[in-house]
């Protein structure tokens, strides 16, 4: 506990005091946007911020990451909250905060169970790629979703082409102050991203809006505003459970958990390469799982790592989490005394920042490096886009996940093999197929498997072996597999290694093994390999095996004959 915070220094108020200013002057436009993705009231964004930050810095490791809502995270959370309200009975009056809250405590609970359980590493199953096309799907579907907030018209319709259809056949409807407003102030971000201004774009658009509103009576005019805002503190609250279908919301939570974490660790891996901090994946889940319960118990939703938060504390100067807990207070003050004029920001402005927010998801570079580095996880990185934006964002991730799987799958059904020979004058192994002038060993064969041998691909083994097998020379004596890169053997890969230990006693050829690994001598003895081609076939090197089966080997290559048969 308090580990962003140990060694406490009162030099350190300094620089966390105007670090967390600024963090909170940055984190409170998205705090009030966010939620109207998922259909929630403003009011649960600024909770999130409030008391998430607070939990992080008790249990958090990290002294710089701060968390908060995030845009990706909220559009996960919205077909969560999406299919556990359509389990609801029919003219049911479903609580969305409540389900929200739900969602976060489950959330929060598969952080802990998941660091109980060591599962750090579920962060590594949403690779980099997977996410920046992911991320892109996402933002399509947040940006498809601003439609009605622009133009004041009540879009109706799913999915990404749908919403666009149903406004062409509504343009009679549009409120064309709200759309004008909204893109005035899209304007206004770009131009401050464009000219590299110190002042935040959306604190910008926030002020300049609110006072506008102020002078022309947006609400009058027919622009929608974001209305009555709860001026206390959050209060504690358990959500009702037993209302709810279990099953979905299992489903939800731990679909939220694995988009979260995996961007959340993303984040703090960045962030930390800069500052020399060490990320440890499974303390992680114990800050991030405080930072998602207590929102749950306050009456808002999910969070993860905030990127541009953690930017501002880090450009700031932030050297603690005192810079999160005073973003925390700052934010407090503001529920306070300004709720007045926060009542009056008009929802297009909101709106304008959510697309913002939504095309920086949309990583063009990242995507340009991958395409670049590797042409395979480019196509990986469009699936996970494409799943995004064609089976919802909820099915989207099952399809990141499972694109990861196949990809996963793909790079290890495959493993690197070939026959290794002597170059004459150098020292080593060499394989015949990458180095032509390289030599076989007279009177043996060398064969490497760079990978495990299991379920997936032990086919794919046995037919590679038992066909350098069946074409070996007849003067050979020995086939030596090299298992010095096979890290893992199952039983299915057990048995394709007998079938190859069979073929070779057929044609009088040893088939021995080196450098084999305890774990898989383990398998083998149990599976009785070891016994069908010899413990005394079991060596420690590939110079080990050739000396003992065919006689001396000199260190570049050259062989003498064997002085007795093995």
């Amino acid at each position: 506990m308090l580990r962003g915070l140990a060694g406490f220094n009162k030099a350190w108020f300094r620089s966390d005091i105007p670090a967390g200013l600024s963090i909170a002057a940055v984190g409170l436009p998205s705090a009030i946007a966010y939620p109207a993705i998922a259909g929630l009231p403003p009011e649960t964004g600024i909770y999130a911020s409030i008391v998430a930050p607070v939990a992080y810095a008790i249990f958090g490791p990290s002294r710089l990451l701060i968390v908060g809502p995030d845009a990706a995270t909220m559009t996960v959370l919205a077909a969560a909250m999406g299919t556990i309200i359509a389990a609801a009975p029919a003219g049911g009056d479903v609580d969305r905060v409540a389900v929200a809250s739900a969602l976060a405590l489950g959330v929060g609970i598969c952080c802990l169970a998941a660091k109980l359980l060591r599962l750090g590493v579920l962060a590594s199953f949403l690779s980099r790629p997977i996410l920046v096309g992911f991320f892109a799907g996402v933002s399509l579907s947040i940006l498809i979703g601003q439609i009605g907030r622009f133009t004041g018209v009540k879009i109706e319709s799913d999915g990404l082409v749908s919403p666009l259809v149903e406004i062409f056949a509504k343009s009679s409807l549009i409120h064309w102050p709200s759309l004008i407003l909204g893109t005035a102030m899209f304007a206004l971000l770009w131009t401050v991203r464009g000219f590299n201004l110190k002042i935040p774009g959306p604190v910008l658009v926030v002020v300049i809006s609110v006072i506008l509103s102020a002078l022309f009576d947006f609400r009058g005019r027919g622009i929608a505003v974001v209305g009555d805002l709860p001026s206390g503190l959050p209060s504690f609250s358990l959500p009702a459970f037993y209302q709810m279908p279990l099953d979905k919301l299992m489903i939800g939570s731990v679909t939220i958990f694995l988009v979260s974490f995996g961007a959340g660790i993303v984040t703090a891996r960045s962030f930390g390469s800069r500052t020399g901090e060490e990320v440890d994946a499974n303390q992680e889940l114990i800050g991030l799982g405080a930072a998602n319960i207590a929102p749950g118990l306050f009456g808002s939703f999910p969070i993860s790592a905030s990127d541009s938060r953690t930017a501002i504390n880090l450009s700031t100067g932030g050297v603690s989490q005192l810079a999160g807990l005073v973003s925390a207070a700052t934010l407090v003050a503001a529920l306070v005394f300004l709720h007045g004029a926060l009542r009056i920001l008009p929802i297009p402005a909101l709106a304008a920042i959510l697309v913002a927010a939504a095309i920086s998801l949309i990583d063009i570079r990242e995507l340009k490096k991958i395409w670049r580095i590797s042409r395979m996880e480019f196509v990986f990185a469009l699936i996970a886009m494409w799943g995004a934006i064609s089976f919802g964002v909820l099915n989207g991730v099952i399809v990141a996940v499972g694109a990861t799987f196949v990809y996963l799958l793909r790079q290890t059904m495959f493993p690197r093999d070939g026959l290794l020979g002597r170059i004459e004058g150098r020292h080593g192994f060499f394989d015949l197929q990458r180095y032509p002038e390289a030599r076989p060993v007279p009177g043996a064969a060398v064969f490497a498997v760079q990978g495990s041998i299991l379920f997936y691909n032990a086919d794919y083994v046995r037919i590679r072996l038992m066909s350098v097998a069946k074409e070996l020379p007849a003067d050979t004596k020995c086939l030596v597999l090299d298992a010095s890169a096979i890290t893992q053997i199952d039983s299915t890969g057990a048995t394709a290694l007998e079938a190859v230990a069979e073929l070779l006693v057929k044609r009088n050829i040893i088939f021995a093994f080196a450098d084999l690994s305890d774990e898989s001598r383990a398998i083998l003895e149990r599976a009785g390999i070891i016994k069908t081609v010899g413990a005394e076939n079991i060596f420690n090197g590939r110079e080990e095996a050739l000396r003992t089966l065919i006689g001396d080997i000199d260190q570049i290559g050259n062989a003498a004959p064997a002085s007795t048969a093995p």
